[in-house]
């Protein structure tokens, strides 16, 4: 049997936490055995989800033979946009300088989450000598799907923002999610934000309003999240210059469409019908504001045709977001030459 290291080993909130644990599921179902220690003398191949400190223990494992693969998805750059101290600025630096070291120097493979992940890997530090491979991240589509339990509203929309973090840099995704709400709230019958995440008590006084109601919950379990996103009519996905995001993956595969910007991997993810990109207006990589408008103009078009976008994102997650076509595609890559 072969057998496959996952390091480091993610636990908490989080895209690759999530992304981790279905791999995992996903590979033991297709007889991989799954483990975190990369000093197992029975490993294959080493899956580095990201970064990781452990880089004596990729050096050893390399030098048995053993086959080293990077998951990239983006890179720290909001620290230089936008101030956010300088406790976080040097960590972040700190773990550039991981995922470059381990790209450039110790993986065998790499895998993208998107074209624009491979795209920014090499604008920013060049072509890599390791051999790239974009492979998108996946859900489980019996657990995410339309047909389960939901409490979607049939007298008021209900806009839905799910993120793991909505401070140290992130906030004006809250902060737009919320005009956007207000605007939409007048031109459409009553509708309602809903907010699932880390939102700071400070940031949600600062776009408290009496226009429209917002309900946050707060952080939940992840297998909460199918229920969460079968209650709503749009997903706005608030990531600027996202890789590959859950969120947008998760709410396709319950057949919830998704309105964003036209930055990061979004182009590539809804197509389709899955949704609708709105174009940014600005520099997104400059974090200036965007263009409120076209991203409102965006959600009314899919809340006013919901059951021809909702039918198109549960098509697209078939298509391209299926977790047990995914694992084939990393198995591959993993473990044939």
């Amino acid at each position: 049997m072969d057998k496959i290291c996952l390091l480091p080993r993610k636990l908490g909130l989080g895209g690759p936490a999530s992304f981790q644990a279905r791999l995992a599921e996903a590979l033991r179902l297709q007889g991989i055995s799954v483990t975190f220690d990369p000093d197992d003398m029975a490993v294959s191949a080493i899956l580095v989800v990201g970064g990781t400190k452990y880089l004596g223990e990729l050096i050893r494992a390399r030098r048995r033979g053993v086959r080293i693969v990077q998951r990239l998805n983006g890179m720290n750059w909001v620290h230089k946009q936008k101030f956010t101290g300088l406790k976080h600025y040097f960590r972040a630096e700190t773990g550039n300088w991981i995922l470059s070291t381990i790209r450039k120097n110790l993986a065998d493979r790499i895998i993208y989450q998107s074209e624009f992940t491979q795209a920014w890997w090499q604008r920013a530090y060049g072509p890599s000598k390791a051999a790239g491979t974009v492979i998108y991240n996946g859900v489980d589509l019996e657990e995410y799907n339309p047909a389960g339990a939901n409490s979607r509203p049939s007298d008021r929309y209900r806009m839905l923002l799910v993120e793991g973090h909505l401070g140290g840099g992130y906030e004006q995704g809250l902060v737009t999610a919320v005009k956007a709400a207000e605007l939409l709230n007048q031109r459409l019958r009553p509708l309602e934000l809903m907010v699932v995440g880390d939102a700071p008590r400070a940031l949600r006084e600062q776009v408290k309003t009496d226009q429209v109601n917002i309900i946050y919950r707060g952080v939940v379990k992840r297998h909460e999240i199918p229920e969460i996103d079968r209650s709503a009519h749009v997903l706005f996905s608030a990531d600027v210059n996202a890789a590959c995001p859950n969120s947008v993956v998760e709410a396709l595969a319950c057949g919830l469409p998704v309105v964003g910007y036209d930055t990061g991997a979004l182009p590539e993810l809804l197509v389709n019908g899955a949704g609708r990109i709105a174009a940014y207006g600005g520099d997104p990589w400059r974090l200036e504001k965007p263009n409120l408008y076209s991203l409102v103009d965006a959600a009314q078009e899919v809340l006013n045709n919901q059951a021809a976008f909702r039918a198109a994102a549960r098509s697209q997650a078939e298509a391209a977001f299926n977790i047990q076509t995914i694992a084939e595609s990393y198995c591959k890559v993993l473990l044939e030459d």
